[in-house]
């Protein structure tokens, strides 16, 4: 048997396990394929959390970087569309975020 597979034993509360449990049944899948997919989103949510926190910090401690940076990324992408067009529905609903500053 790989390691992949091998199986272990975690303590978690009943309301724990039912809440797992309910989604599982309610998506037709394993409790364990359920777990693995929360962890897996929660592992990318601290990634981008992490890549926002370093933004800031650049932005904040080193602005000459951050100017450099963007500099940088207009010659590789060309400059951004000066406005954005919204479906009519949204409109006043959404503030871009150069729309804040």
């Amino acid at each position: 048997m790989s390691t992949k597979h091998k199986a272990t034993t975690i303590r978690v509360s009943v309301m724990t396990r039912d809440r797992l449990a309910r989604i599982a049944r309610q998506e037709g899948r394993t409790m364990t394929e359920v777990l693995n997919e929360a962890i897996a989103d929660y592992e990318q949510k601290l990634f981008w959390q992490t890549v926002d926190d370093q933004i800031e910090r650049t932005q904040r401690e080193d602005p000459e970087a951050w100017a450099d940076y963007l500099a940088e990324r207009e010659l590789v992408l060309g400059t951004r569309p000066r406005t954005r067009r919204v479906a009519p529905e949204w409109a006043g609903l959404i503030t871009f975020p150069e729309e804040r500053e």
